[in-house]
């Protein structure tokens, strides 16, 4: 039997990489996390040095960035340039590099063709921003989930408070506006 591409899509803390997982989980399907990428990306440049607003030195990071994903109990694991770093792309400094690295166009087309590699034989379940019209528009499953703001930054909120960081909850309802 041939392997589905699943193509999970919506706003940030709408709930995909909870449905993502679970779907990989239940199809035992690859599951990819983009936005992970996009952290690793936003985490090499501040690790560089590099000043986010220089989108040049930005690309250059992105083309010669080494990027993992392995699925690993029940959780993805990233390993930038052979190290792993699935805990510090998780903190806020490299959510907010995400937000400005993504806007690249350079660095967006090195990451999709990657995304899109890693669709090639099926077995995946993708999730993230665009990945339903830009990365997978051929995907044999597409889903876009959604929820109020409200819902969204209580969801982020909850995730950041459980791993200890300081949440203010306004300030992260304010972002969760701003990002879309």
């Amino acid at each position: 039997m041939r392997k589905l591409t699943i193509a999970i899509d919506g706003p940030a803390g709408s709930g995909k990489s909870t449905a993502a997982k679970r779907v990989a989980q239940l199809l035992n399907y690859d599951y990819i996390d983009t936005g992970a990428m996009y952290r690793a990306v936003g985490l090499a440049a501040l690790g560089a040095g590099v000043r986010l607003d220089e989108a040049a030195r930005v690309e250059e990071i992105a083309r010669g960035t080494r990027i993992e994903l392995r699925w690993a109990d029940g959780r993805t694991r990233v390993w930038l340039d052979g190290r792993e770093v699935s805990e510090e792309i998780r903190r806020a400094e490299a959510a907010q590099a995400a937000s400005v690295v993504s806007t690249v166009p350079e660095v967006r087309a090195i990451l999709v063709r990657r995304q899109k590699e890693f669709a090639t034989h099926g077995g995946v379940v993708m999730e993230g921003r665009d990945i339903g019209t830009v990365v997978l528009p051929q995907a044999d499953l597409k889903i876009f989930l959604t929820a109020s703001s409200e819902v969204r930054a209580r969801r982020r909120a909850d995730e950041m408070a459980g791993r200890g960081e300081a949440v203010h909850f306004e300030q992260m309802k304010e972002e969760v506006i701003e990002r879309d």
